[in-house]
């Protein structure tokens, strides 16, 4: 194209798109018109005024998030047809709604994606804009159907991979590659693993496939939202703003310290303890924990009342003990009837006592008033209640699990390994929380109000009955079979709740408050890092069992985590989950993945290291310093890297000065990256060894390496010591 014709394309274009922009903020004007007259409408149901406000405001969401890159390309296909592709969809009203620019997700927007020279798809050209806000800047084509000319999207994808980091992680909607394309809208109901190593997007991909998946099943999934579990409280700021950026704000975000309300924590145990509490063993540590909080008294207890004295033997308590326990409730729950049947027994001998010789059972309406008053006496007697309490406490999950590990006796009776004991018993940490959250379902609610649970059921089922009335695609979702009606039944007490009290929490908060909420799908990110334990509390939240989970065994630091994907998701869908690979690094330089890969080989060589995308020609570097000289060595890395466009980071030992730790930063990328004392991260073990690969794998261009003992084996080929290094430094 000569300069001429290229600059009245890029007028056409840009005339087009600001026409897209006009139509944006039409629709968005009349949404809004829309939303403030719902807000004031005294008419309908407050159910439908509230559907109705809720679905207006999504919108206003979806419009806003599209001011930034609203239109990034367009295909032209062999018969001439223009498809632009963009943010949202936005449709011709005057042109019987025909697409005036298509949503990528959308199945007409595929191939611009997944088109390459090789295969066209019937495609004759792609164009990607360069834009500034709302401003194209210029465009660049790529011609297709001609073998040789090379992959779709090279120029596009290596600007945005040679591209300063800012802060968060940013979409790769145009830029998405064709085996991420695969990944993200791959139909599949059940668990999706994506595998890959450092750099290859696989964080990236799942949160475009969370966003595929809520624009094709929106009615299935839009009501319970979305779950995105991270490592790290850091991690989570990183990819916060993605979703929202591809117009999607129903998503909750945790933390697996998080996954129990009230309970928020990032410590870690120390490596045998985490690999305790993570193991399904630890179940029948509960369990046994539970039961011996359900005790005989060692000798009889006297309970003196108004006219007799009792005894409460370790003969009727092992009575109503075993009862209790064979009704099958939660502890909390069962204690109603431990309660009943020890009350009943106490009662039997009492008027045994004092209707002796006048009192016979045929008189039956007089033995029932003298129970009656012995169990009011019973009920007022505080020494009655202290002991009820003994024998049967009301627990609640942090009581019993904190007192557990204070407690050598107590671990001992529950079968628990000496290493569980720690002095400070509520001093959480992240293993103990999917603890915390078993342990709510074996000992259940306080005391149950039956009354209330009733009325609560009959609100519910008249919820219930107005869902279906409004229900569009009753068939659609009944894909997830019996899941189903557990979920609709939660929708519907959220429902009911509104008919007594208004709740004017958006989803994510009320998500965040309730247990018992569930999820519609849940993405999980790092995922080799979660337990046997943790998997339990995630397919809780999730009945239907829809999954994206992220990771790379490879980067495996905990000694709880996954081994193989088949060991955690078999026993819970067996033959219900798929595995995807990831093979390209489009993060890591090749210069420094040739370093990266040298430690891989050594601590896991059966695992094959992403290929690099691209290579940037900076050789990464590394120098030896003495402990005095390694505080400004630190700081001379800082000012020099505050001087360039981009972010930088100091990774080093946990609790050394002026660094961070290499598990903070799983997940992150960054500009520039300095590793300090690699020796001492590694000789953490199989854990230090992964945290040393995370950590040179984090840079996008610059890594340099501080170390004050010798380098480790596989980093001797970092580029020279002192003066050399320093040089390519500052080369780079």
């Amino acid at each position: 194209m000569s300069t001429q014709g290229y600059e009245e394309e890029l007028r056409s274009e840009r005339g087009y798109v600001a026409g897209l922009y006009a139509r944006l903020d039409a629709e968005r004007a009349r949404v809004k018109r829309r939303y403030g007259l719902a807000l004031g409408d005294d008419g309908g149901t407050p159910m439908e005024r509230d559907v109705e406000v809720r679905a207006l405001a999504r919108e206003i969401s979806r419009l806003n998030v599209a001011d930034e890159g609203l239109c990034f390309g367009r295909l032209d296909s062999v018969s001439d047809e223009r498809r632009y592709i963009g943010r949202i969809g936005l449709f011709d009203e005057d042109d019987d709604y025909e697409p005036v620019l298509l949503d990528w997700r959308a199945p007409a927007a595929r191939a611009f994606y997944t088109a390459t020279a090789a295969t066209p798809e019937n495609m004759r050209r792609r164009r990607q804009f360069h834009a500034r806000g709302r401003r194209i800047l210029g465009f660049s084509d790529e011609v297709l159907g001609r073998p040789g000319e090379g992959d779709q999207g090279d120029a596009a994808l290596l600007a945005a991979v040679n591209a300063p980091r800012g802060e968060g992680m940013r979409d790769i909607v145009a830029t998405i590659q064709a085996e991420q394309d695969e990944i993200i809208r791959l139909d599949h109901p059940g668990v999706l693993v994506i595998e890959g190593g450092p750099g290859t997007g696989k964080t990236v991909v799942a949160l475009h496939r969370v966003a595929y998946l809520l624009y094709t099943r929106r009615e299935r999934m839009e009501r319970h939202g979305v779950l995105v579990v991270g490592p790290n409280p850091a991690f989570l700021g990183h990819i916060g703003r993605v979703l929202p950026s591809l117009g999607e704000s129903d998503v909750v975000f945790m933390t697996p310290g998080d996954l129990v309300p009230g309970i928020h924590t990032t410590e870690e145990d120390d490596p045998e303890a985490a690999r305790i509490k993570g193991s399904l063993g630890i179940l029948d540590v509960l369990a046994a924990a539970v039961a011996d909080r359900q005790r005989l008294p060692e000798q009889p207890v006297p309970v003196e009342l108004a006219d007799v004295t009792v005894r409460i033997g370790a003969d009727i308590v092992g009575w109503a003990r075993d009862e209790a326990r064979a009704s099958g409730q939660p502890h909390n729950e069962a204690r109603a009837v431990f309660t009943e049947i020890l009350t009943w027994a106490l009662t039997e001998r009492a008027i045994g006592k004092i209707g002796k010789g006048w009192l016979t059972r045929a008189d039956r309406e007089a033995w029932e008033d003298l129970r009656g008053d012995l169990l009011k006496e019973l009920a007022a007697d505080a020494k009655f209640v202290a002991v009820l309490d003994e024998l049967w406490p009301v627990l609640t999950p942090e009581s019993l699990l904190g007192s557990l590990y204070t407690s050598r006796e107590r671990l001992r009776a529950a079968g628990a390994e000496e290493a569980l004991w720690r002095a400070e018993g509520e001093a959480w940490t992240v293993s103990d929380v999917p603890l915390l959250d078993e342990l709510a379902d074996l000992l259940g609610g306080d005391r149950p109000d039956q009354t209330a649970d009733r009325e609560r059921e009959a609100e519910t089922a008249y919820a219930a009955g107005v869902l279906k009335l409004i229900e569009t695609d009753r068939q659609d979702l009944m894909d997830d079979e019996d899941h189903l009606l557990a979920q609709d039944l939660l929708y519907a007490e959220d429902l009911a709740e509104r008919f007594g009290q208004a709740d004017t929490r958006d989803l994510v908060e009320r998500a965040s408050a309730d247990r018992n909420w569930t999820y519609r799908h849940v993405v999980v990110d790092e995922a080799q890092e979660l337990s046997e334990m943790d998997w339990r509390v995630l397919m809780r939240r999730c009945p239907g069992r829809s999954f994206t989970v992220v990771g790379d065994l490879a980067q495996r630091r905990s000694a709880a985590g996954a081994s193989s994907w088949g060991s955690m998701l078999e026993r819970y869908v067996p033959g219900r989950w798929q595995y995807r690979g990831l093979s390209v690094n489009y993060r890591t330089p090749a210069e420094i993945m040739a370093v990266a890969a040298a430690l891989l080989a050594e601590f896991a060589p059966g695992v094959r290291p992403p290929e690099s995308v691209r290579a940037n020609g900076i050789r990464p570097w590394a120098r030896r310093v003495t402990e005095d000289e390694l505080p400004a060595a630190i700081g001379e890395f800082e000012r020099e890297e505050a001087s360039r466009e981009g972010i930088s980071v100091v990774i080093g030992p946990p609790e050394t000065p002026g660094t961070v730790p290499a598990s903070e930063t799983k997940g992150l990328e960054f500009d520039a990256v300095l590793v300090v004392e690699p020796e001492r991260i590694l000789a953490e073990g199989p854990r230090g060894a992964a945290d040393l690969y995370v950590a040179l794998t984090r840079a996008t261009q610059r890594l340099g390496v501080l170390h004050r003992a010798p380098l480790p084996a596989p980093l001797r080929a970092l580029s020279g010591e002192g003066a050399l290094a320093m040089a390519h430094r500052r080369s780079g």
